[in-house]
């Protein structure tokens, strides 16, 4: 009988190559070196510097825009807390503004030589307003979100953020990117078409909480270098917002809506 012994062979040769091929698998799988792992993306610092803006899910925290405005933003509350000064020859006029959802109440002190306000008869109280009672839907300050500085625009509008040490970033603002930036920040209005890039600095505190941003705005013109700087602080230690009882206000006069209605 003729032995057919190729197909045999060549099948035990097939089997014998398997088996070393599986024995060499399994002793590299057990030989505790597992395939390294990808390294996970670098940070991104643009968005390091977004997720650091206030947000709703914050507690109560104090503000400063500019050394002009101040206040206190309460997002559980809805309420905010402003203090706005206005500095004219003659006097300097503070006012002040509670606003908790749809309510708003204004406290007015003018300052200076003349008793201005005794002459508009105008409370030093707490006066709660009547929205129907205001001409122009920019005369009454509302509600607007955990961010009235306008940073998350401005981080947006920013290219090349890199971080540093101790928490700061630096960038530079794109005009251009953003339009609505010059009509929102005082000083860049003023700039027209002369700057399109402008210096942006950034602190994070430990807490990864916005602590400032400033923008270096440079001269044009006959306008000098200035700063707009935007600070958030007091996270958690600030004052609740709430609504002032009826001892604590009064209904607004006339006057009052005069002041405001211009």
């Amino acid at each position: 009988m003729t032995q057919h012994t190729g197909t045999t062979a060549t099948t035990r040769r097939f089997a014998v190559a398997t088996i070393a091929l599986l024995a060499a698998t399994l002793v590299a799988g057990c030989d505790g070196k597992d395939t390294p792992e990808a390294a996970p993306p670098p940070p991104d610092p643009k968005q390091e510097l977004l997720a650091a803006v206030p947000g709703e899910q914050d507690p109560a925290f104090r503000f400063t825009t500019s050394g002009e405005v101040s206040g206190v933003i309460d997002p559980a509350n809805r309420g905010m807390d402003i203090d706005t000064v206005t500095k004219d020859k003659d006097f300097t006029l503070e006012m002040s503004f509670r606003i908790i959802e749809s309510r708003t109440w204004m406290r007015v002190n003018f300052k200076g030589g003349k008793d201005i306000q005794k002459l508009m008869k105008l409370p030093t109280t707490w006066m709660e307003l009547d929205p129907t009672k205001i001409e122009g839907p920019d005369s009454l300050p509302t509600y607007e979100g955990t961010d009235p500085g306008n940073a998350e625009v401005i981080i947006r509008a920013a290219d090349d953020i890199q971080a540093g040490e101790g928490g700061t970033y630096t960038g530079m603002v794109d005009l251009s990117a953003q339009p609505e930036l010059a009509d929102a920040l005082e000083g860049v209005a003023t700039l027209g078409d002369a700057v399109t890039q402008i210096p942006l600095t950034a602190v994070v505190g430990a807490d990864g909480n916005l602590t400032s941003l400033t923008l270096a705005i440079p001269a044009a013109g006959e306008q000098k270098a200035s700063e707009y700087v935007v600070e958030y602080f007091d996270f958690g230690t600030a004052p609740p917002i709430v609504a002032f009882t009826e001892d604590e206000s009064q209904k607004a006069p006339k006057a009052a809506y005069d002041l405001l209605n211009g």
